[in-house]
């Protein structure tokens, strides 16, 4: 066994590049309280000091302190960059120092130059004169390819968000295995994936193998990143606060290849707590120390900052990266994955106080451990920093060592990835099936020309024909447009890293998406159990509508309604599957809009329930808004009768709630179960014993 490897238990992933193995022969359960947990150190207060007022200086500049207009951003581009080196238990930036925002060209030269000219900075003429001229973009390689109906989409709003001028995202490298291997072991791991007899050299091996060389590539120059930081990363990593270093690096060249709307960092607590947990029985390190390291670590995802549209920023309401980091959830074997680092990574959430930024989410079971459960119901009510996502539903589609890529997508890390597909807007693609392909903000035929509505009042069944039909239409171009996004991307603007810490096979998903899910229940409602009146322009086409009579609303547990919304998701989901998708990937789909719920609204006219123009759609799964009147059980179980099955890369449901709203005071509450009326039942239970 290797140095770094001493004290762990050995297993099969000795013999090959298996970390869940690893984990899973390693790890320590923890199921106490959170008495143990650490304050910030000094060094943290003043590094975090000094985060502050960066931002003061950033926001103070109008949201950019400073763009690199001349460098373009590769693994090794740029020198180290400190906050204060003597401080930083964990180091490294995107450029030479913080803040500092980087040059990504490859995804498209005009995004790149849009991005710093937004912010008065200006792109040096010779990085835009090789990338116009010498060195195509993913962004010209898809405008090159696509077709005047997929322009027009793109243009309308139809389908909206689509990654063809910035990175995809949604690909979580396996970046725990630098730390357990070193990077020496990994390439000759590739080297071998590389070397196997090939018989055919058609164009899926060819792709193939020069995919593999550039991921041997890529795990080179993430030596040299290390050098650059004076690390040796080709061995492993020998302590807790190496493992959590080598890992962050690794992350880091990640963010410095590409510009993903999505650079999740995975499952990496239960793993660091491993090497957490060696060096404390040894005496290496305090908990002070231990939870030292995390805060920084967490410190240097919080400041992952690219370069963006405004366009982008306010489709997704600032510039967020969803550095998505998946903490807890169970075994396939029915123990909890719960560490004290799983504690320790929510503590930060204290010691550096409130962020969206690394995304928290809490893979969620009942079987979790009961201090566990408290501590996420206290720190979800202290600071609102927590996303939860339902680990019975994922864990037997994907295992016990996946993890949620941007907000709700689930892949097995190393072995599983995704290619992003932004979202269909469905309650434009009703009022094109209302409009006969017109479109009702630019009265542009941009669908197929299909016989509109007649008449005075909208027909049930005349709608729901007319609007599956402009569905198939909308699923076609959604997954042909998507092909070639991923085509290109993957010609001209590889994640070479990210797929380097992945397995030699790869299972895709094929990733869709659809807004305004609760606007188009609620419209189809309003149109079958009330009467609706349409207002057509001096054109003929429809603009407006009036409703005559009351409506089942969704959100309200109303099976009238839900029925619908079920039904939409569930052939939604089937007319994609129709079509030929890149790759062979799997095709899935999610109900998400993050913040481009408010965009889509702004795209889109009014429509039969009610909505007006302008006005956002619900986000995600939700019930439009102050429509869900029946309360907060009555709204989430609508939502909950949405089938995963059509759905399998999430449904989101944004849910706030006090404890008032529940009758109930300011307790600990776990589903229906009052904990701390539960807690002094089983003390009084010992006592009596």
């Amino acid at each position: 066994m290797q140095k770094a490897w001493e004290g762990f238990k050995p297993g099969k992933w000795c013999e090959r590049v298996d970390v869940r193995d690893f984990i899973h022969d390693n790890y320590t359960l923890y199921e106490g309280d959170d008495s143990f947990l650490a304050p910030a150190t000094e060094a943290t207060k003043k590094l975090w000091d000094m985060v502050m007022e960066l931002s003061k200086k950033e926001r103070e500049a109008g949201g950019v302190l400073d763009m690199d207009t001349k460098i373009v951003s590769t693994i090794t581009s740029h020198g180290p960059g400190y906050l204060d080196k003597e401080l930083e238990k964990i180091v490294g930036f995107q450029t030479d120092k913080p803040f500092k925002r980087s040059l990504q060209p490859f995804g498209g030269i005009r995004m790149a130059e849009t991005s710093c000219e937004s912010y008065g900075y200006k792109v040096d003429d010779e990085v835009v004169d090789i990338f116009t001229k010498y060195r195509k973009t993913h962004n010209q390689g898809v405008f090159d390819a696509y077709t005047a109906e997929m322009r027009a989409a793109r243009k309308s709003g139809i389908i909206t968000g689509l990654p063809d001028a910035y990175g995809r995202g949604r690909i979580i490298g396996d970046y725990r295995r630098v730390a357990l291997y070193g990077l020496d072991y990994l390439i000759e791991d590739k080297k071998k994936q590389l070397n196997i007899t090939v018989d055919v050299m058609d164009a899926d091996e060819i792709r193939l193998r020069e995919e593999l060389s550039e991921q041997i590539r890529a795990l080179q120059e993430l030596i040299q990143l290390g050098e650059i930081y004076g690390f040796d990363l080709r061995r492993p990593a020998e302590n807790a606060k190496e493992a959590v270093q080598w890992l962050y690096l690794a992350y880091l060249a990640a963010i410095k290849q590409q510009n993903g709307a999505a650079m999740s960092l995975g499952r990496t607590s239960t793993f660091v707590d491993i090497y957490i947990q060696r060096d404390l029985e040894k005496g290496l390190i305090t908990e002070s120390e231990a939870q030292e390291i995390i805060d920084h670590f967490i410190m240097k995802l919080r400041l992952v900052k690219f370069a963006r549209t405004p366009e982008y920023n306010q489709l997704f309401s600032g510039d967020p990266t969803w550095v998505t980091e998946s903490l807890a959830g169970m075994s396939v074997d029915g123990k909890p994955l719960v560490t004290k680092t799983s504690f320790r990574y929510l503590h930060t959430l204290t010691n550096l106080g409130t962020s969206p930024e690394p995304n928290l989410t809490v893979l969620w079971s009942s079987k979790l451990p009961i201090n566990f459960k408290r501590f996420c119901a206290k720190m979800s009510i202290n600071t609102s920093s927590i996303q939860y996502e339902n680990d019975e539903i994922m864990r037997p589609e994907h295992g016990d060592d996946y993890a949620i890529a941007c907000c709700v997508s689930s892949m097995t890390i190393g072995k599983e990835m995704q290619f992003f597909g932004a979202r269909a807007n469905l309650a434009k693609c009703l009022l094109y099936a209302i409009n006969g392909g017109v479109d009702e903000k630019s009265k542009v035929q941009v669908g197929p020309k299909y016989r509109a509505v007649e008449g005075e009042y909208l027909d049930f069944d005349d709608v729901m024909s007319k609007f599956d039909d402009m569905q198939e239409w909308l699923a076609k171009l959604y997954v042909n447009t998507l092909n070639v996004i991923h085509y290109m991307h993957d010609k001209y603007s590889y994640e070479s890293l990210e797929m380097a810490l992945h397995d030699r096979e790869v299972t895709r998903f094929f990733a869709t998406g659809i807004a305004g899910l609760s606007v188009v229940a609620d419209s189809l409602s309003a149109i079958k159990y009330a009467k609706v009146k349409v207002i057509r322009d001096e054109n003929g086409v429809v603009t407006d509508y009036e409703i005559e009579g009351d409506f089942p609303k969704y959100g309200n547990n109303d099976d009238r309604v839900d029925k619908l919304a079920v039904e939409l998701v569930e052939g939604f989901m089937n007319k994609i599957k129709k079509h030929h998708v890149y790759r062979n990937s799997i095709p899935t789909m999610s109900i998400l809009t993050i913040t481009s719920n408010v965009v889509y609204g702004k795209k889109t006219g009014n429509t039969p329930d009610g909505r007006r123009y302008g006005e956002p759609f619900a986000p995600g799964a939700n019930p439009m808004h102050q429509r869900d009147t029946h309360g907060a059980l009555a709204s989430l179980t609508s939502v909950s009768k949405l089938p995963f099955e059509s759905a399998k890369d999430g449904i989101s449901n944004t849910f706030s709630i006090i404890p008032g709203a529940l009758g109930k005071d300011n307790k600990v509450f776990a589903g229906e179960l009052d904990l701390d009326a539960l807690a002094k039942e089983a003390e009084l239970e010992l006592s009596i014993k």
